[in-house]
């Protein structure tokens, strides 16, 4: 199987007997490599590397202004050892925030999991929480109560609390933040980053909205965070629950900071309690309070945390929060591009474009020097595109599209290669002697214009070869022969196959001939492309086999009237002639079969007779019409009722019988009972007249009561008369 596909492949790559490819080679190349490309997208083959690419270009960003708007208040290794203690008493922690609460920040951020009381001074810690409105902390959400880590009683009664899950990537990186989830109860929660941001821009009279452009999106400002979708750029089918947006990651400047590592403002816990810290970092800010000690497992890796050479660094989660808190505030009050992406149209398109440019750009170059110059320089052009872009807030597949337009390139040099060595070879076709052959014969090149033309051919024409040579069938034929000539040749110059076909051939002299055309394809060394054509006439050929098509016609058409008429007669002979259902004759022979085979293959089988209720009340009152289409209504009722393989018979009047074939037990020919009733009593509405009947059903059954027809029909009859004197509308077995 997969060697017939490396074939099927090889021969759509180079078909160069086929001239519509090399018209159309570098659609057709750019076209397959795309897809190709686009089918290991898919697959998500090429989902980590594009994520690589992406983090080069947030390491290659330049560094954006300084966050004066966020301090981290670190707990870090120092810190630890001067409190002795982890968890951290609530009294340490209820001190750091009254000596925060004094420089009167614009929210604090508790990045610290204080579900439960760690004495001593957890009442100093609760009535801290109280009088700061502007604190917010944290609560771990998850899909069962043992994955949650709930916030501080006090905090969450009054809202002031804001989840710090975090969305990992395939790679263990940090490159999506949540900023709304749905916890099990169905409750709306913000995230710690969210609820911080909006304490923040609320000063700036900045509230959430939802955006003009699509209610579905949150908007602050004049920034729309875009919700991010399972198949969101280059992510395949990823885990999209809660509204979570594609992190653009700011890069501030870590000038003139003590801890050039981080990019945020830092200070330890044990400075701010000793009064160290400046004013100015506290005072109108964000002031995130949360672990930075390598002691503690609270890192996350981000795009940052790589290098091209070198180890991985990750950052503390506090550090990515404040990175979450930080794109949210620059995009609302200064307008920072958020990371969008194309739509998935934009995107095949991207991708073929490329591609197709890699072919364009290596068939017009032809020297190989020049074209591998010019392949290197257009993926630069191509990443230096997609790096600006980026700049501006846009994530573009860079790598699909240097794929495919080398891809494309190397595939194309390939086929110019092949192309080259196949011109080597001898034109010795062109040059064989085709005028010892009696047949009329004409080769045509790619253009359709003749090119070799035997004497034979000349002659049935009826024009010298000098006048034919390089000229085409529209100038000297009928438009409706030579659009007839030109569909064929093409046939074959698509198909590569031989083909022969009938047409009509008007000479020089306006005689119109019947001819056979056989056509086939070949190819010189060059590489050009030969359509040869051998005629035959067949005009007295195809008169005799008009006049004996016509004598065939005539005999078909006498033998289909009398098998027509033959059927009706046979139709008319089983079926009642009212309701189209089998009478009573095709009823007896049907039961006679059903009971041999029921005998032959050890079945049970069922008759049931069904006596209409009212029927002659119906018939007597709105006329013998109504009955009529009552009656058709009731067969079209059975009908559907029942399987393909029973069969429902009218034995006149108002009298049907069904015959159920091979069924397991009694029990079933009671629920198609069942069923027959409920179906035949439903209203039946007639123009203004709504009317409704009932029946009464008798039931035998093979072998049990007995094994010839009268008999069993007998049984059944009787069973409905029973069922009728026990009340109608019911069924009875005998």
């Amino acid at each position: 199987m997969s060697k017939q596909l490396g074939k099927h492949f090889v021969k759509l790559f180079f078909r160069h007997k086929e001239p519509l490819s090399r018209k159309y080679r570098e659609l057709i190349t750019a076209f397959c490599v795309a897809v190709c490309i686009l089918i290991l997208r898919s697959l998500g083959l090429l989902q980590s590397l594009e994520w690589a690419a992406l983090d080069q270009f947030f390491r290659l960003r330049p560094n954006e202004a300084l966050e004066n708007r966020i301090t981290i208040v670190a707990i870090d290794e120092a810190s630890l050892r001067q409190v002795s203690s982890w968890p951290i008493p609530d009294r340490v922690i209820a001190e750091l925030l009254e000596k925060l609460k004094v420089h009167k920040p614009r929210a604090i951020g508790l990045d610290i999991y204080r579900d439960l009381p760690v004495e001593p001074g957890h009442y100093n810690l609760v009535e801290a929480y109280k009088s700061m409105p502007n604190l917010v902390g944290i609560e771990l959400l998850g899909h069962n109560k043992n994955t949650i880590v709930s916030a501080p009683r006090e905090l969450s009664d009054r809202d002031q609390v804001g989840f710090n899950n975090v969305v990992f990537d395939g790679d263990g990186k940090v490159r999506r933040s949540l900023l709304y989830w749905h916890d099990i109860n169905r409750k709306l929660h913000q995230s710690f980053a969210l609820k911080l941001a909006l304490l923040y821009l609320k000063n700036e009279g900045i509230t959430p909205k939802k955006a003009t452009s699509n209610h579905k999106y949150l908007q602050l400002a004049k920034a729309v965070f875009h919700r991010f979708e399972p198949n969101y750029g280059a992510y395949i089918e990823a885990d999209a629950r809660g509204y979570q947006i594609l992190s653009n990651f700011p890069k501030p400047a870590c000038k003139n900071l003590e801890v050039k590592s981080c990019p945020f403002r830092q200070v330890s816990l044990i400075d701010v309690l000793a009064n160290k810290v400046p004013k100015d970092w506290i005072s109108d800010s964000i002031v995130l309070i949360g672990s930075t000690a390598p002691s503690l497992p609270d890192y996350v890796l981000i795009p940052y945390s790589s290098r091209l050479m070198g180890a991985v660094k990750p950052v503390a989660g506090i550090e990515l929060q404040a990175y979450f808190i930080s794109e949210l505030i620059t995009a609302a009050l200064e307008g920072r591009p958020l990371l969008k992406v194309w739509s998935d149209e934009v995107e095949w398109l991207w991708i073929f474009a490329w591609a197709y440019f890699g072919v364009a750009t290596r068939q017009r170059i032809q020297r190989p020097s020049i074209s591998a110059l010019s392949i290197v320089f257009c993926c630069l052009l191509l990443t230096g595109y997609a790096y600006v872009a980026f700049l501006d807030g846009w994530w573009i597949p860079i790598l699909p599209g240097l794929l495919t337009f080398c891809g494309s390139a190397v595939v194309l040099t390939y086929q110019i290669a092949h192309m080259q060595e196949e011109l080597k070879r001898s034109k010795e076709f062109l040059r064989q002697v085709i005028n010892t052959i009696p047949d009329p014969i004409f080769v045509k090149n790619e253009k359709h214009q003749w090119i070799v033309l035997n004497e034979a051919y000349c002659q049935f024409l009826g024009y010298p070869k000098t006048m034919l040579i390089e000229k085409s069938d529209y100038d000297f034929f009928p438009k409706h022969e030579a659009d007839v000539f030109r569909r064929q040749d093409n046939l074959v110059l698509w198909s590569k196959k031989p083909q022969e076909n009938e047409e009509e051939f008007t000479d020089a002299v306006g005689k119109t001939h019947l001819i056979a055309t056989k056509r086939s394809l070949h190819k010189d060394t060059a590489g050009n492309f030969y359509l040869v054509g051998v005629i035959r006439d067949i005009t007295e050929r195809k008169l005799m086999e008009e006049q004996l098509k016509d004598t065939a016609d005539k005999l078909s058409r006498s033998n289909n009237e009398l098998k027509r008429k033959e059927d009706q007669m046979r139709y008319l002979a089983y079926h009642d002639p009212l309701t189209g259902l089998a009478n009573r004759k095709y009823f007896t022979e049907q039961l006679q079969e059903s009971l041999e085979w029921a005998q032959n293959n050890d079945l049970l089988l069922a008759l049931l007779f069904i006596d209409l209720d009212g029927f002659k009340q119906v018939n007597d009152t709105l006329g013998h019409d109504i009955g009529d289409r009552l009656l058709v209504t009731i067969a079209q009722r059975l009908k559907n009722s029942l399987r393909g393989t029973d069969t429902v018979s009218r034995l006149g009047g108002d009298e049907f019988t069904v015959i159920l074939r091979a069924i397991p037990s009694m029990k079933v020919a009671a629920r198609v009972a069942e069923k027959i009733l409920r179906t035949i009593t439903e209203p039946i509405v007639f123009d203004k007249y709504t009317t409704k009947v009932s029946a009464s059903i008798g039931i035998s059954i093979y072998p049990i009561n007995s094994h010839d027809c009268e008999t069993l029909l007998k049984q059944a009859d009787t069973a409905m008369y029973r069922a009728k004197h026990l009340g109608k509308n019911r069924y009875e077995f005998v």
